[in-house]
């Protein structure tokens, strides 16, 4: 199977997926099975059906949802990277930032908490200097 195949598979099953429309399809299947079972005598093969059936779907829709969610981290990850270019006081070290390692993302942290802390700062002394020559 090939990688664009299986990306507009996955599209398609998502969009799909993520639809009312669907979720009614899916409870009246359910209904539709539990209304059988007096038919079927409740046998084993009539609960082996709807068993079977959810498994299958529940094992290919991990597939699905994680490439799902593998495209769309992407393209957050490439949007917020254009933010921090297109920021001039953004700190251009952060792009790529989802590729380091525990321990280099935890000093990134603590070098962006302490520069929010002196920001924050400078802050509160600019709302000082300005309260203050306000009440002259």
């Amino acid at each position: 199977m090939s990688a664009g195949f299986f990306h507009q598979f996955s599209n398609i099953v998502s969009r799909g997926a993520g639809k009312p429309a669907t979720f009614a399809l899916a409870c009246g299947l359910i209904l539709l099975w539990a209304i059988s079972g007096p038919f079927f005598g409740f046998s084993e093969t009539w609960q082996l059906v709807v068993n079977t059936a959810t498994t299958i779907v529940t094992f290919l829709m991990v597939f699905v949802v994680q490439h799902t969610q593998n495209r769309d981290g992407e393209a957050v990850q490439a949007k917020l990277d254009e933010l921090i270019l297109a920021l001039k006081r953004a700190d251009n070290r952060l792009i790529g930032a989802e590729d380091l390692t525990g321990q280099e993302l935890h000093k990134l942290r603590r070098m962006i908490a302490e520069r929010v802390a002196r920001d924050k700062d400078a802050i509160e002394e600019i709302d000082r200097r300005t309260a203050a020559g306000r009440s002259q």
